[in-house]
């Protein structure tokens, strides 16, 4: 038995569907003492894979964002603009910031670039007036090319950078 904040005795177990707060400051101080006998593992365990998780799911919403802008950046180049210029830049740091402290991600890139990219082409869909004939089926870039800080597909004038 253990005792949440508000005073009412629960097994660790009921705590984490009751109040995962309290939870999480009773799995942390029994951690930082050691007392195994009474982690909450099973609960502990999804938790953990839960944070990973997260994290893949981070990569591969900010690879969607960075591929939709690409996508219009190529496809409707009449409205480029420093937003979409400072999007694409964003994305890109956070992208390889996040798989600098991650570089496990780093072999997941290629199966999160074929599962997203559907994502992506329907964000260029929604924030362009082209229609989907427009846009290639399937990711016409290439992961060094989307991460690379240089690129820019399609014609790229200087005054579409200043």
């Amino acid at each position: 038995m253990t005792q949440n904040l508000s005073g009412i005795e629960h097994k660790t177990s009921e705590l984490y569907e009751i109040d995962f707060y309290a939870w999480t400051l009773e799995q942390a101080k029994f951690l930082r003492k050691e007392d195994w006998n009474n982690l909450d593992i099973p609960n502990l365990v999804e938790e953990i894979e839960s944070l990973g998780r997260q994290e893949q799911s981070q990569l591969e919403s900010r690879l969607e964002v960075l591929i939709g802008h690409l996508l219009k950046w190529e496809f409707q180049p009449s409205k480029r603009s420093k937003s979409w210029l400072f999007t694409i830049r964003e994305q890109r740091r956070k992208i390889l910031r996040l798989i600098g402290r991650n570089p496990s991600l780093q072999p997941y890139l290629p199966k999160a670039l074929a599962e997203i990219y559907p994502d992506a082409l329907d964000l260029a869909l929604r924030e362009t007036s082209l229609k989907e004939e427009n846009f290639p089926q399937e990711c016409p870039y290439s992961l060094e090319k989307i991460l690379d800080a240089e690129f820019f597909p399609g014609e790229q004038l200087e005054s579409d950078r200043n």
